[in-house]
């Protein structure tokens, strides 16, 4: 009897080492967590924390906090790149609003200090004035906007809309200056209506600022196609050119905010760097998707797809 107490007051001896032992060796691992994880937030690095142990509660604690560590980083990424967007957007406008507005005072200043001009000259200024202040609010209609699509204060009502006939007159808009610049055409379009749930006035613009985008830079490969399609799952429309195209970089990040590089696409449209960007929230308001694939002066082509 004395030797089964023994043995038993040994094995809970035992057990509350082990216990002590396994306390000792979580709190020595919270430490070095709670070190680390100081260190790493001082410092700013990109550490991971890493235990070797079976504990299965500290492990399952040190993923979480690596998980936290990743998604703060991502956050840091996105914050530079939305500041650094932000600079840029408001010296491109600033540069945008600025340069019509010295024409305009250029233009006044000849008219106050020229007052013996013609009156067939003076008529000329004063159109020349209204024409860049036309330029000025066009601008800021753009600017605005895109700041309404983005902060969700833009409602894109949703209706029945005959997709095929949008499309035939936006291309009749283009007609004479396809027809003036010689274009070689592809032009698909079904004999049936294809319908779907959108916005008109969104899909007028949206044609508008590609099929004008695509003549522009299609200049060089004289050739413009536009096709229009269904099947089971997705609507598609797609806008091509075989002018001189994007490269991969342009192709990233032609549809940002106020990407204005002296080549860009972007550029063309409003000349602030803000027409792919509005295209793009537009066909996404709509449930869609739009993309860009080029191959320089081979093909150019912008698609966009919903699905049925």
């Amino acid at each position: 009897m004395i030797v089964l107490l023994s043995i038993m007051v040994m094995f809970l001896c035992i057990i509350l080492f082990l216990q002590y032992r396994a306390k000792q060796e979580k709190d020595q691992h919270l430490r070095y967590m709670a070190e680390k994880l100081e260190g790493i937030m001082m410092d700013s690095t990109r550490e991971q924390i890493q235990i070797v142990t079976d504990d299965k509660q500290v492990v399952h604690l040190m993923m979480q906090i690596n998980q936290l560590l990743d998604r703060s980083r991502e956050h840091e990424r996105n914050f530079i790149h939305t500041e650094a967007s932000m600079k840029r957007m408001l010296a491109n406008i600033s540069h945008d609003l600025k340069t019509p507005l010295t024409v305009i005072v250029g233009y006044l200043e000849m008219l106050e200090n020229q007052s013996n001009l013609p009156a067939s000259e003076q008529a000329q200024l004063l159109r020349k004035v209204r024409r860049k202040a036309n330029e000025l609010i066009h601008l800021m209609n753009t600017f605005f906007d895109l700041a309404k699509l983005e902060s969700g204060d833009q409602v894109i009502e949703l209706e029945r809309v005959n997709l095929t006939e949008i499309a035939k007159q936006n291309l009749l808009a283009f007609y004479e200056l396809i027809e003036t610049k010689g274009f070689e055409v592809d032009i698909q379009l079904p004999d049936r209506p294809i319908w779907m749930r959108g916005n008109e006035e969104a899909l007028n613009r949206i044609f508008n600022n590609l099929i004008s985008n695509a003549l522009k830079y299609g200049a060089d490969g004289n050739w413009f196609g536009l096709h229009l399609c269904e099947d089971k799952q997705f609507i598609t429309i797609q806008i091509i050119d075989r002018g001189k195209g994007l490269d991969e970089i342009q192709q990233e990040r032609v549809f940002e905010r106020m990407y204005t590089l002296e080549e860009s696409r972007n550029k063309a449209f409003q000349g602030s760097g803000l027409g792919l960007t509005i295209t793009k929230r537009l066909v996404e308001a709509m449930d869609g998707v739009i993309q860009v694939a080029s191959k320089p002066y081979k093909e150019t082509n912008f698609t966009i797809q919903w699905k049925r």
